[in-house]
């Protein structure tokens, strides 16, 4: 006889691709009833010729049908090994599916027409198919693939039904990167966030705002920053410059500063502490920034092609100095590392280009204990930026041309910028990123070997034919 059984942890019906010469591209079906205790010697030999974990990774369709326990639980292993779940449960209501459009990641079927569902799945395109899988791994990424997000998300679902004036739209839930890092408190309008140029068919800001993080007084008409603060005036991007005044020493005169096209706004920092380059200041009219420090070494060049290529990405941040990580066998923690290599994870925000909204996120997103950190040490504020963006957009940073020094190296040694040359600097940035990765749970930071150099870079034609040629003299 047959016995109610507890499900073995073999689904009951896995389905992916058959490319055999016969069969053309079909559909092969294993089925397992496995609801009895007495197992026949024909299920037995099943169990042992295939690895539940192996087969269910390499499926494409996975069929999700009612039971008990059975549904979620399966439903849940498939979206995690982006097999597109086919769901046989006629009124089961899936999670979250007051926000998550489940059309976009599974298939709905209907249990009483069990047989037509090869013939279903035959008939969907393969581009379809791939479609439907990229957002399983999204939703399972963003809302399932902890505890922690789904109680957040739940929590989220509840605000959003009682501040209905400022609740996320399907768009935001079900697109990268997620109801969870996009805050509606930051803007109700979708083009104010830097992920949904293309879906409202907007073009990327045409203008930035300079922020000079600025930290020595100013004694001489040579500075480095007064030089940075000319070279960025003349750029044709920009639209203003605000520079930050964290010195100790009180704001220089107004004719100490040079004249420009553009409006110059000196703002004295509060705190003045590290954290404070990254509040979401009001004076921030454009959707861009670009960070730099007063001993950044750029010219206007470099500053304009830097701007053009943020446009092509302004969900990422772009520019100039790269580092990376690494996992350091040995000590099993992570390392930081400037040794130029041949890829990169991280492009420091003393000379970059980012999205102001990363600024909302860094303030309202972030623990206070981290940003505490950064603020004690005067130190990492850059790498947990970096830290931040690649947990969100699940992308690495850009680095664009070839330079490598970005810094002043006259800067007088007295001053607070010579931190860089503190021995206790380099080894404070590599108890930051363990620190990091410990409360985002995961190493969110990825690498890239890709560089963006300007069309006929240093190509054998004549310099009349490239627009960005003074870069190649620098």
């Amino acid at each position: 006889g047959v016995f109610a059984h507890k499900p073995c942890r073999f689904p009951p019906l896995v389905i992916y691709p058959c490319m055999c010469s016969e069969c053309g591209f079909g559909i092969l079906i294993h089925a397992f009833f496995l609801f009895s205790p007495f197992l026949s010697p024909t299920v037995m030999s099943v169990l042992q010729i295939y690895d539940y974990r192996e087969m269910l990774h390499n499926a494409t369709f996975c069929l999700v049908p009612r039971g008990r326990r059975l549904g979620s639980f399966r439903f849940l292993e498939a979206l995690q090994a982006a097999c597109v779940p086919v769901m046989l449960s006629n009124g089961w209501e899936l999670p979250f599916s007051e926000v998550i459009d489940w059309n976009q990641a599974a298939i709905i079927g209907d249990e009483r027409l069990l047989l037509q569902i090869p013939s279903t799945i035959r008939s969907i395109h393969q581009d379809k198919i791939l479609a439907l899988r990229q957002q399983t791994q999204f939703l399972w990424e963003a809302y399932f693939s902890s505890v922690e997000k789904i109680v957040l998300t739940t929590l989220e679902i509840i605000q959003d039904r009682i501040f209905k004036h400022i609740s996320r739209n399907s768009l935001i839930w079900n697109k990268d990167p997620g109801g969870l890092f996009v805050l509606p408190q930051y803007s109700s309008y979708l083009g104010d966030f830097p992920y949904y140029y293309a879906n409202l068919g907007v073009k990327p800001p045409s203008k930035f705002t300079a922020v000079i993080h600025a930290v020595t007084p100013l004694v001489s008409q040579s500075q480095p920053v007064l030089k940075l603060l000319v070279a960025v005036a003349k750029s044709q991007y920009c639209a203003q410059i605000i520079v930050l005044w964290n010195c100790d020493k009180p704001l220089p005169a107004k004719h100490r500063w040079p004249a420009t096209a553009v409006p110059v706004i000196v703002i004295e920092g509060e705190s003045k502490v590290m954290s404070s380059r990254f509040l979401p200041y009001e004076n921030i009219v454009t959707d861009a920034v670009l960070s730099l420090d007063e001993d950044t070494v750029l010219s206007t060049t470099e500053v304009d092609f830097a701007f053009t290529v943020w446009q092509s990405f302004p969900e990422r941040i772009v520019g100039y100095p790269a580092r990376s990580h690494f996992w350091d066998n040995t000590k099993e923690r992570w390392g930081y590392t400037s040794k130029w290599t041949n890829d990169y994870s991280m492009v420091l925000t003393g000379a970059a280009i980012y999205h102001k909204y990363y600024h909302y996120l860094y303030t309202h997103y972030l623990p206070a204990s981290l940003k505490n950190m950064v603020d004690q040490l005067a130190n990492c504020e850059d790498i947990l930026m970096n830290f931040l963006v690649s947990a969100v957009t699940k992308l690495p940073p850009i680095k664009v041309t070839q330079k490598k020094q970005y810094k002043e190296t006259m800067m007088g040694q007295t001053s607070r910028a010579s931190r860089w040359a503190d021995p206790d600097h380099f080894a404070q940035r590599q108890s930051c990123m363990n620190t990091f990765a410990s409360w985002f749970g995961y190493m969110p930071l990825t690498h890239s070997q890709m560089r963006l150099d300007p069309v006929l870079f240093k190509d054998q034609v004549s310099i009349l034919r490239k627009k960005y040629r003074d870069i190649e003299r620098l």
